[in-house]
């Protein structure tokens, strides 16, 4: 989830930035996207291992989701500021610092087999890793070329997606082979919830590893310019623009469905009518959801060059209708490829509705990016509707809640995308 790179200026030396190279530098910061797709991921395993241990309802579950994208919508502006005042680089370095501290706190959560501790520590992880994507998607842009930045960030977008991948297929071998296949409250106070320690020092290490290696980088001043679009751009603020609000709902409902649906996709496959799973057979299933996500965005990249990004965005919003409402009605293998192949559908929303939304916005366009990403916290709300539905009426019809989501993403593409200014 890439914001649109900054105009570049001068490096202190007087070489323009884009003609140094910084080979390691980029390294770092690929290797941070993998990771934030890995970290984000990860949630999706630790929903229905700590729902068993700790015997919560669906909605109490969410919780997780909440305090984790919950801190993008409480950490954004404040991180932006931070950013502003420090640097990109210190401020990416604060960012990793942080990060690392809520994954160190896992430890004490587990040993003391405290869910709210559980929920603090995730806090913690995801306001470091807010801070972490204000400060470095503008950095990547400036790691080469300017010429070559869209390439730079597709590059960083697919080990993002790696890390989705992967996370569900080594979480469910380290975390819920853990789990017995039934679970009841009896058998939930003896399970070692120790499980999820050595994984988050892992990551923690990981994170304070790559801060080191980019606390020695020598990398340029970024300092934003103003372009050519600012003198066409009207209004005082970038909510006079009605596609941007509009697309900020968009991203809202986007990550809220997709989360929704990956989070809650172990619980699915263990239904007795879908494929009885147990939960390490279904958490491996995970990683096929995000799989076709990662396919979704190389065939994406190719075919936003032929058609029309509004057309794409509304035939994939009613794909994804299609899939879950095909999920909501069969059994077996049918019901669970179709709500797998929901991630294919979700590959390019993300960045399509971003682009739509900041169109022709000039100077105001750092303001949107703001928004937008703010708007991150749809993951925090619509999954515990989400859980809420479940809870009361089956997961079934729970997937009528993204199923509306998706049907706004394709009002956004066919008509809300048009720009137009509200004043």
């Amino acid at each position: 989830m890439a914001a649109p790179a900054p105009t570049l200026r001068p490096a202190a030396n007087g070489a323009p930035a884009s003609t140094q190279r910084y080979t390691s530098a980029l390294a770092a910061v690929t290797t941070l996207f993998f990771l934030w797709g890995f970290i984000t991921c990860l949630n999706d395993i630790l929903i229905p291992y700590l729902k068993a241990i700790f015997q919560l309802s669906f909605a109490q579950a969410n919780l997780i989701n909440s305090c984790f994208f919950g801190a993008y919508f409480l950490v954004s502006i404040p991180a932006g500021r931070l950013v502003a005042k420090v640097g990109y680089k210190r401020g990416m370095l604060i960012g990793f610092g942080v990060a690392a501290v809520g994954a160190y706190l896992f430890y004490p959560a587990a040993a003391q087999r405290a869910y709210g501790l559980f929920l603090g520590a995730l806090f913690v992880l995801a306001s470091g890793i807010t801070i972490l994507q204000v400060a470095a998607n503008p950095y990547v842009a400036i790691l080469g070329p300017p010429e070559s930045a869209s390439s730079r960030l597709t590059l960083t977008q697919a080990f993002n997606s790696l890390g989705t991948y992967l996370a569900p297929l080594l979480g469910s071998s380290l975390i819920l082979s853990k789990l017995p296949k039934q679970v009841d409250a009896a058998s939930a106070a003896t399970i070692d919830v120790t499980a999820v320690q050595i994984p988050y020092l892992i990551i923690g290490t990981a994170l304070l590893l790559i801060s080191l290696l980019l606390s020695r980088v020598h990398l340029p001043q970024i300092a934003p310019a103003t372009d050519e679009a600012d003198a066409t751009t009207t209004g005082g603020s970038a909510w006079n623009y009605r596609h941007l609000v509009l697309g900020v709902v968009g991203i809202f409902a986007y990550v809220g469905a997709e989360v929704a649906i990956g989070s809650h996709i172990v619980n699915y496959l263990a239904l007795p009518d879908v494929m009885r799973y147990d939960a390490e057979t279904a958490g491996n299933q995970v990683a096929n959801y995000w799989l076709a996500a990662m396919i979704g965005r190389f065939a994406g990249a190719y075919l936003l060059n032929k058609f029309s990004p509004t057309k794409i965005l509304a035939f994939n919003a009613v794909g994804a209708i299609v899939l879950l409402l095909v999920s909501m009605n069969t059994t077996g293998e049918v019901a669970m490829w179709s709500v797998l192949a929901v991630g294919l559908m979700n590959s390019v929303m993300y960045p399509t509705i971003f682009t739509l939304a900041v169109a022709g916005l000039g100077r105001h366009t750092e303001q949107a990016s703001g928004l937008l990403c703010t708007a991150i916290v749809g993951g925090a709300v619509i999954p515990l509707l989400f859980g809420f539905v479940a809870d009361h009426s089956g997961l079934r019809i729970a997937l009528l809640v993204p199923a509306v989501c998706y049907l706004y993403i394709m009002w956004y593409g066919l008509r809300g995308s048009r720009r137009v200014a509200t004043a």
